[in-house]
């Protein structure tokens, strides 16, 4: 469960770093690149989904089933700093305060704290915490039009002396767009599971204060930290 919470969080954050509304005739990629370039904030909803293919006793013609749901709400600034508010079915966050990744169980009353770069530098969202390009990391190839969204697909650029020639968790990062706003984005990993997130009433670049991402552990909290 909590791989589910945390790489669809930290997948979803390269998608929170800055927009323009632009005409619908733009491309995915064009758009995305926009909204990469002009937004510093962002903050609004989510529901993120955890998918399966059929089982060979169920029905085929049915699609993806859902096999977890959660909602709740994010916020986030450039570079670094974000919010993963899970609200339902149960409460969970997960912080970057641009230091270090916090993630907070209130069932469980614990609080674990790691490292940021590490904890961050195998992802997506490893682009809004350092000072380069979309591009660097990323070539941008154009997708189907679907659900009402231009997609485009992140594909991670080939790094020397690595297994697979990159050191993501993921086998495909699409990233659906409308209006200039990243709608959706759809996470699939090397065994096949799919995580989609879709997002709704995003508002950009909205001022936040000096202590928006410093969490406390509440008193009684167990606390960890992690190197």
């Amino acid at each position: 469960m909590r791989r589910f919470f945390s790489i669809a969080a930290l997948g979803l954050t390269i998608l929170l770093s800055s927009s323009l509304t632009l005409a619908e005739g733009e491309s995915g990629s064009e758009q995305f690149r926009q909204f990469v370039r002009n937004s510093k904030t962002a903050e609004g909803e989510f529901v993120q989904q955890q998918l399966r293919a059929p089982k060979a006793s169920e029905p085929q013609d049915k699609g993806l089933k859902v096999v977890r749901q959660t909602q709740g709400r994010f916020v986030f600034q450039r570079p670094g700093r974000f919010i993963w508010d899970t609200q339902k079915p149960y409460e969970q966050k997960l912080i970057a305060d641009g230091k270090q990744l916090i993630m907070w169980d209130k069932d469980l009353n614990q609080a674990t704290f790691r490292p940021a770069g590490q904890a961050l530098a195998s992802t997506p969202a490893a682009i809004l915490f350092g000072e380069t390009s979309l591009d660097q990391h990323f070539d941008l190839v154009e997708g189907e039009d679907r659900l009402g969204m231009k997609w485009v697909a992140l594909v991670p650029k080939k790094i020397p002396n690595t297994k697979n020639g990159n050191d993501l968790p993921y086998t495909k990062i699409s990233v659906g767009m409308a209006n200039g706003l990243p709608k959706a984005l759809e996470l699939i990993d090397g065994l096949g599971s799919v995580v989609l997130v879709t997002l709704d009433k995003i508002q950009l670049n909205v001022n936040l204060p000096n202590n928006r991402f410093t969490f406390v552990p509440p008193a009684g909290a167990e606390v960890l930290r992690l190197n």
